[in-house]
């Protein structure tokens, strides 16, 4: 699973119950997690990971401060984080490259994760957002290819990159990263975009203008939160994407989760019924 978690704006601490309450229907097994907060000695993910009994991993922003002036905050910091099943065994992180006046500490969080079977390679990344800067964003989906590459040895499960791209799915910073459509940035590493095995019919978008917390005039309601798996699938099929669907895509109790839904993908874990929700 991957869900972007809207930071401190809003109505937070409302919206904290929220996320808490559709995490805990739908018990995913490994969640990547964007925007996540820390503050006055608690953590957003140390929370949801005490609360759904959960391992967890964090990284903060090395430039929170650009952050907390928009909500007078001093101090907040925010994240990327991981909540697994499993003992998470290894965790890196990268800073992505962006230029020095829009850089606001964009990161991805490398962890591995001692499942059962396999050790899982897992990522989340929260790329630059401004419309504009498709460049910037291919730049750093450059290097998170090649974190990727690094860091996936050593386990026959794929590595699976979740996250916010903030980029739509035929744009060039996708179709870069996945390698599939044109040149992949590693040779021989590419990336199926779980959502291309979903109903065709569901609905697709998790920056969704049905949502009142995302701003009017940012244009249509599209899909930017993706659960990518390296490809081919592992030996016996491990990794194959068995089903994919949004989540946290409507009010609970009256009170929207996040600015974005959340994307869920079931992962073929090895043998005829094994599968990771929400890997």
């Amino acid at each position: 699973m991957t869900w972007n978690l809207w930071w401190r704006f809003g109505p937070w601490a409302e919206r904290q119950k929220a996320i808490l309450a559709v995490l805990r229907e739908l018990r995913p097994d490994v969640v990547g997690l964007q925007e996540v907060w820390a503050a006055d000695g608690e953590n957003l993910a140390e929370w949801l990971a005490g609360e759904l009994g959960l391992h967890w991993a964090w990284a903060a922003s090395p430039a929170s401060e650009r952050w907390q002036r928009r909500i007078g905050e001093p101090g907040t910091e925010v994240g990327n984080a991981v909540l697994s099943r499993w003992p998470v065994v290894e965790t890196e992180v990268l800073r992505l490259p962006t230029p020095a006046e829009l850089d606001d500490g964009r990161l991805a969080l490398y962890t591995r994760l001692a499942a059962p079977a396999h050790d899982v390679p897992f990522f989340t990344v929260h790329l630059t957002s401004q419309l504009h800067l498709s460049a910037v964003r291919g730049e750093q989906v450059t290097a998170l290819a090649e974190f990727v590459a690094a860091h996936r040895a050593g386990t026959g499960f794929p590595p699976v990159v979740t996250g916010d791209f903030n980029a739509w799915p035929d744009s060039d910073e996708i179709r870069r990263f996945c390698g599939l459509r044109t040149a992949p940035v590693v040779p021989g590493q590419v990336f199926f975009d779980a959502w291309e095995y979903a109903d065709p019919a569901a609905p697709y978008a998790t920056w969704d203008n049905a949502n009142p917390y995302v701003p009017a005039g940012l244009g249509p309601s599209v899909r930017v939160d993706y659960v990518h798996v390296g490809a081919p699938a592992g030996p016996g099929g491990i990794g194959t994407v068995l089903a994919v669907r949004r989540a946290g895509a409507g009010p609970v109790n009256g009170v929207w989760p996040s600015d974005h839904a959340a994307v869920v993908a079931d992962l073929a874990e090895g043998g005829p019924a094994g599968s990771l929700s929400g890997g």
